[in-house]
């Protein structure tokens, strides 16, 4: 399967970021369906882009280039009519997932691979009204997706392996780093060491074994820090499985084990304190603060994206 037009369905932050994903590889064209235009569609893309380049992460060269390849329609039918790969960023409802791949469903080519953004969600789910089901995939980018490299290459129940084979080989073709995740679990890879990780992380505040800034500080400074090149089960081999064995006998049994999300989590959102967006969270933010800490994540992307290159 070639894939040489992509359609990206559904606008927004996460749409504009895919677009500038397909857009950098100069043998895709990628079109945005979104259900209102406005004044200047590439205004958000550009935004970015100019970070970038101020960045020193590309040329300006680069940046025309990219937008060169890109167009914007509000008509669902011209956006998809002829592309190998359509990749939809719609809100996280199954039932609308579900609708909107059926409904598009008879518009694409034969051919085309049908892949879902869902972040959490079942892709057999979401393929379940679809006549074909072999040609949807998942394919989870991490926002920013035009910063972090990771996708989610995901099988659903009946996923064809061509199909999976030719999503994986593209998006590594196209710069990214995919992984395959071969069931179609709840929350897939990436999400499930993330939460598992969250998990332990709120309790130890609810607990009161440390404050949020504490346990924030001892991720940043200490594990986190060599994770981008030592992953989990390379550092079980780098120590020895008899010494992490041993580790995990004396340390597995006080972990948290609790199967609903944190009390002190669903308290803070009862009581309307929901991070940067409300200047409250686990810790008080300022405008100024939370706008910085936005600011400098990006930054840091740029830095670290740009090294793996």
């Amino acid at each position: 399967m070639e894939i040489r037009k992509v359609a990206v369905l559904g606008s927004g932050l996460m749409g504009n970021g895919l677009m500038q994903v397909f857009a950098r590889d100069k043998d895709t064209s990628v079109v945005l369906r979104s259900r209102s235009m406005k004044d200047d569609p590439f205004a958000g893309v550009r935004a970015d882009l100019d970070i970038l380049v101020a960045n020193d992460a590309m040329t300006g060269a680069d940046a025309d280039a990219i937008l060169s390849r890109m167009s914007f329609t509000d008509n669902m039918e011209e956006a998809v009519s002829d592309a190998d790969f359509v990749v939809e960023c719609v809100p996280e409802d199954m039932e609308i997932k579900q609708n909107f791949f059926r409904d598009i469903e008879p518009m694409v080519k034969k051919t085309c691979i049908l892949a879902t953004n869902t972040s959490v969600m079942s892709v057999t789910g979401i393929a379940s009204k679809c006549q074909d089901r072999t040609r949807v995939v998942g394919a989870h980018f991490w926002n920013p997706p035009y910063l972090i490299p990771l996708v989610e290459v995901i099988k659903g129940d009946e996923t064809s392996m061509e199909v999976m084979d030719a999503t994986y080989d593209y998006l590594k073709k196209i710069g990214k780093k995919p992984v395959r995740c071969m069931k179609d679990v709840q929350g897939f890879v990436a999400n499930r060491l993330q939460h598992a990780l969250w998990r332990e992380a709120l309790y130890m505040v609810e607990a009161g074994i440390a404050d949020a800034a504490t346990v924030d500080e001892a991720l940043k400074y200490g594990p986190g820090l060599r994770w981008p090149h030592l992953g989990v089960l390379e550092n079980v081999d780098m120590i020895g499985a008899d010494l992490s064995l041993a580790i995990q006998k004396n340390v597995i049994p006080y972990l948290a084990d609790n199967k609903e999300p944190s009390s002190l989590l669903v308290k803070l959102v009862e009581e309307g304190k929901l991070g940067f967006k409300t200047g409250e969270g686990y810790q008080k933010w300022t405008e100024d603060e939370a706008a910085a800490s936005r600011k400098s994540l990006r930054e840091y992307l740029i830095k670290v994206t740009k090294d793996l290159e």
